[in-house]
């Protein structure tokens, strides 16, 4: 036996120049199906880890997924906003524990500004069910004071203790609204600023892997001072209200886009959200993030389906160029076989190290592949978060990447096969059996 996996290693490294390019399309092919399932699960775990803490999200009806979506994710704009008395009403519901309000509308060079109550930074949880970790500072305590995100510090090169000023508006990319700037740095037009009203930048969070990373919080208050004197979007021609004398205006906000809630007892969460969405008045929306999440996951699920089958497609297009390539060699190794004959080798055996060169084809190329996956990784981590706020892992394969690596190995031996039976019969055939 030794001297007949001897002839086949020989065998295969006589092919390596063939054998390598198959080697390299299984890489490929298989590294791409275990991306796009890291890229799946890191997703999820990334937008499940952005709502841990929240029983309930509260504000205007527009559809469950869309409010998740824009309040929680800053992705596309709902037109419709709750009032503050519908705000104050849901802080008298006796279920209700905490509630912290939320208010979007401006953005610093393209990352979104929340206006909330210091209170976010102690409901709010990472994906471990642990509280907020700050990697500097504190959380803000009165006007003129903001909270960055991981990201925001990283990417603009900011800490505690700087200031920045604001830009009206939600810009569509931190990418678009930075080339703005070069060419306005006043960002006139477009996304006119908040210059006179300058923000000091009191806490920088620590990474989350979280659209968090790419948020920056402010007072509600402030957000309110910084358009006293803004009408349709614009500053008032030739009225201006300067920083100093802000506090002697109301500052509470009239509307807010959304609230989140959490229950003294989250068993009660259907109750309340029945409560809320068939209230009379004002149109109000209650909306459990997990549930939202789920409907969210079921409408890209084709997509995600879709994704893998051509990924699979992909690996059956390899493994089948393995397979052709055993084929296509079997008649040009023939003398390989008259050898093993007479080393004792019977049809069976040349039809195992055929299964077996294949299984290690296979094997060697799903290594390569695995390898290339945790370098893609390594290098695609900070764009992923900087870009998508989604932090990819690099860990060791998950129970659903396991298996479809077994899956790879299991079609690479079937790939298998159809070059061994082909041997088998080409072996009797020729009778090519070992003597007697």
């Amino acid at each position: 036996m030794k001297h007949l996996m001897t002839l086949a290693w020989a065998s295969a490294w006589s092919r390596r120049l063939s054998l390598g390019i198959v080697v390299l399309g299984i890489a490929v092919s298989s590294c791409l199906l275990l991306l796009i399932e890291r890229v799946r699960q890191d997703v999820r775990a990334s937008f499940n880890a952005s709502i841990v803490g929240v029983d309930l999200l509260v504000g205007p009806r527009s559809g469950d997924i869309a409010l998740l979506l824009q309040t929680v994710f800053h992705i596309g704009q709902v037109p419709h906003t709750l009032s503050w008395d519908a705000y104050e009403r849901l802080g008298q519901d006796p279920a209700v524990a905490w509630r912290v309000p939320l208010m979007q509308g401006d953005h610093l060079r393209g990352f979104p500004v929340v206006g909330t109550e210091a209170s976010y930074f102690q409901h709010l949880r990472q994906s471990d069910g642990g509280a907020l970790q700050w990697r500097e500072g504190r959380a803000f305590e009165g006007l003129f004071e903001a909270v960055i995100g991981h990201e925001v510090a990283r990417q603009l090169g900011l800490r505690a203790g700087q200031t920045v000023t604001l830009s009206h508006g939600l810009a569509e990319s931190a990418d678009h609204d930075h080339d703005h700037d070069k060419d306005h740095p006043q960002a006139a037009g477009l996304h006119p600023n908040h210059a006179d009203k300058p923000l000091r930048i009191v806490g920088v969070l620590a990474p989350t892997g979280t659209p968090q990373d790419r948020t920056v919080w402010v007072a509600l208050q402030s957000l309110t001072a910084l358009h006293l004197d803004w009408m349709g979007g614009a500053p008032i021609p030739g009225f201006r209200i300067p920083a100093e004398q802000v506090r002697k205006f109301n500052l509470q906000p009239k509307t807010l886009n959304a609230v989140l809630v959490g229950l003294h007892q989250p068993q009660q969460v259907l109750a309340l959200q029945r409560r809320w969405n068939t209230q009379t008045g004002e149109a109000l929306q209650a909306v459990m993030p997990g549930v939202a999440l789920d409907a969210l996951w079921e409408l890209i699920a084709q997509f995600e389906r879709s994704l893998q089958a051509i990924s699979a497609l992909v690996i059956a297009v390899g493994l089948g160029g393995m397979a052709g390539t055993l084929l296509a060699g079997l008649n040009e190794r023939r003398r390989e076989m008259a050898v093993l004959r007479a080393l004792g080798a019977s049809p069976h055996h040349w039809a195992g190290l055929l299964c077996l060169e294949s299984l290690s084809v296979t094997a060697l190329g799903l290594f390569l592949g695995v390898l290339a996956l945790h370098g893609l990784v390594w290098g695609l981590a900070d764009w992923a978060v900087s870009v998508h706020g989604v932090r990819l892992a690099w860990r060791v394969p998950s129970a659903s990447e396991w298996a479809l690596m077994a899956g790879v190995m299991a079609t690479g031996w079937v790939c298998g096969l159809l070059p061994a039976l082909k041997a088998w019969t080409m072996a009797l055939s020729d009778g090519l059996m070992p003597r007697s």
